[in-house]
């Protein structure tokens, strides 16, 4: 029954709200502002009026364009070289989950010693303390998937170790200001908006059937997953689907808070480690690929088998009785965003990597296999594997 709640963000949510960042009271005067190494936010015109708005606010920027899907620790640490270098006292995120976990880190390295990893929590992180402050961070999110704009973590992947682990969770790393504007959202193409779209409802699934799960999670858990199920087959259909996008977002952002109030489950933690190994995987793609195997094992389980039936009504199946009503609900919403038939073949994962996925998963992030309701052991976690491919 009991929880904790810190969530210190202002959201600033809504249609065209990006044309308000001016007016909000931002927490510095000169910007690092990151951007993926992408064209999107240049060619629909995020990046534009980005600027005309620190303009407006007094603001000078630097621009850093070198954030790729998955970020790298290599590219986290020249970001915070070039806000070392330009005296930058403020990190400005405009773009997606990569974008802003990128930021987080920057802006933790702008001003501390040493090498990211050696913050990091898992695998061959050294566990330090940070020493000082982050730089403030403005997150302008440009997708609905991860939520990063209002939790304090940031997930990196060590390209000399193949280690993906988030990093952070100090209530310096929250964002100040998080503006999440769907309009911003409309020209994400199909199969991406049903990956992203996919992401924020596993964050809430996770939550919700965590051992960390408790009152608060849960009323933001099933408003999410409500907000998924409903919208995310008509932001795939149509993109230009004002309400789609704006109940998607919600979905996203309410996610995003879900993450602060419970966790995760080991699904994030085996995903991580495939994309840890396969750098142009999307990580709702893989969640996808494994996630009907990692759920049909816990309901056979009978590890929460009422809030899976909670699970499957909230996805749109009122008549749902039975645990694995979720997974039928879980298959159709799939079908019907154009993503059941997603191969790990056809992100070059083998058979034989199974092992290492399942024992890279344990070793760099353990901590979420302890949020599990059952323990998940290295063997089940290489059949999961085995029955998604």
């Amino acid at each position: 029954m009991g929880f904790r709640m810190y969530v210190p963000t202002k959201i600033v949510f809504g249609e065209g709200k990006l044309n308000t960042l001016s007016r909000q009271r931002l927490p510095g005067k000169k910007a690092l502002l990151v951007i993926s190494s992408g064209k999107s936010v240049r060619e629909n015109g995020a990046l534009a009026r980005t600027q005309e708005q620190l303009k407006e606010a007094g603001i000078d920027w630097v621009l850093f364009d070198q954030i790729m899907a998955n970020p790298l620790k290599s590219a986290v640490m020249a970001g915070a070289d070039c806000a070392k270098e330009n005296g930058c006292d403020l990190v400005v995120a405009l773009g997606g989950g990569s974008v802003m976990d990128a930021a987080k880190a920057i802006a933790a390295m702008a001003v501390n010693d040493g090498d990211l990893w050696d913050y990091v929590v898992g695998g061959t992180g050294k566990g330090q303390r940070l020493t000082k402050k982050p730089l403030p961070i403005v997150a302008i999110t440009t997708t609905a998937g991860t939520g990063s704009e209002v939790d304090a973590f940031g997930v990196i992947t060590n390209d000399e170790t193949n280690e993906k682990i988030g990093f952070g969770g100090q209530a310096s790393l929250f964002p100040a200001v998080a503006v999440v504007d769907p309009q911003l959202m409309a020209s994400v193409p199909p199969l991406f908006t049903a990956y992203q779209g996919f992401d924020a409802l596993f964050h809430s699934v996770e939550g919700y059937i965590a051992s960390t799960a408790n009152l608060m999670s849960d009323m933001y858990a099933l408003t999410a997953i409500e907000n998924v199920g409903k919208y995310l087959p008509r932001a795939v259909r149509d993109g230009g689907d004002k309400e789609a996008r704006e109940g998607l977002a919600f979905a996203n952002t309410l996610s995003g808070v879900v993450m602060t109030i419970s966790a995760c489950t080991s699904e994030h933690a085996m995903e991580h480690a495939m994309s840890a190994y396969h750098q142009d995987l999307p990580h709702g793609a893989g969640l996808i690929m494994i996630s009907r195997a990692y759920h049909s094992h816990f309901i056979e389980k009978q590890a929460c088998d009422q809030r899976y039936v909670r699970m499957a009504q909230a996805l749109g199946m009122p008549e749902a009785k039975e645990p694995s009503d979720f997974i039928r609900a879980l298959e159709k919403l799939q079908e019907d965003c154009g993503v059941a038939g997603l191969k790990m073949a056809d992100f070059g994962i083998g058979r034989e990597e199974f092992a290492l996925l399942a024992r890279n998963a344990r070793d760099t992030m353990g901590g979420l296999f302890r949020c599990d309701r059952i323990p998940l052991s290295e063997e089940e976690c290489i059949a999961i594997f085995e029955k998604s491919y």
